[in-house]
């Protein structure tokens, strides 16, 4: 069964409102694709086949008033040969093909307003055919972008990569580790620059107590 039941659906037709309610949206827009295209290709073809019947009218229209004048040429033919009888029948074939080709006149006049309403569906039709081939590429879009990010994130949340995170933690640890042996090693000892700058600071307070032994004799 079609998503739309007749050509005024398609035209009144809110694709939005149909896709946000559909549970697949890309498969949706296709259907709803596919039924504008069949439906697209009916209208063409009752627009060419009313398009015949206009060319099939006309004609029939021209012979009518061939008729008519051919008649009506009998007619005076005849009057000009003192038969006023055959003037008479004449007359009335001609009228006969006169109220014939009127009747038909009228009748293409119906056809040409079908036809003018054919073309215009046609153009509706087409409008709200790109409009859907036109959400179907963002659809397709969308649909890849959110793929990529789903992957991106099933890797991310992946033990795989847990596993990795986990390994580099032990891996610092045990650096951490080795650091710290080295670091206890040289606990206690000194360099020779530290015994150096050590004298260096013994002397600088040696200096500074024996200013203050001088200044506290002078009080």
């Amino acid at each position: 069964m079609g998503i739309f039941s007749r050509f005024t659906d398609i035209i009144n037709s809110n694709i939005n409102s149909i896709l946000d309610k559909a549970e697949d949206p890309a498969k949706m827009v296709r259907l709803i694709i596919q039924e504008m295209e069949d439906t697209l290709v009916e209208v063409r073809s009752s627009s060419a086949k009313t398009l015949a019947d206009k060319k099939e009218l006309t004609r029939q229209v021209t012979r009518f008033e061939n008729e008519a004048q051919q008649w009506q040429d009998k007619a005076e033919l005849a009057l000009s040969k003192d038969r006023e009888d055959l003037a008479r029948a004449a007359l009335l074939e001609k009228k006969k093909s006169t109220e014939n080709s009127q009747a038909l006149v009228e009748e293409l006049v119906h056809v040409e307003s079908h036809i003018t309403k054919l073309q215009d569906e046609i153009s509706q039709l087409q409008e709200k055919l790109a409009d859907a081939k036109a959400r179907q590429k963002a659809i397709v879009i969308r649909e890849k972008t959110v793929n990529s990010r789903l992957k991106v994130k099933q890797n991310i949340d992946s033990t795989k990569v847990n596993d990795a995170l986990n390994r580099f933690d032990h891996y610092e640890r045990k650096i951490d580790d080795l650091e710290a042996q080295v670091e206890s090693h040289d606990l206690g000892s000194k360099s020779l620059s530290d015994e150096i700058a050590e004298l260096e600071s013994n002397e600088k307070i040696d200096d500074e107590l024996a200013s203050l032994k001088a200044k506290m004799k002078k009080k």
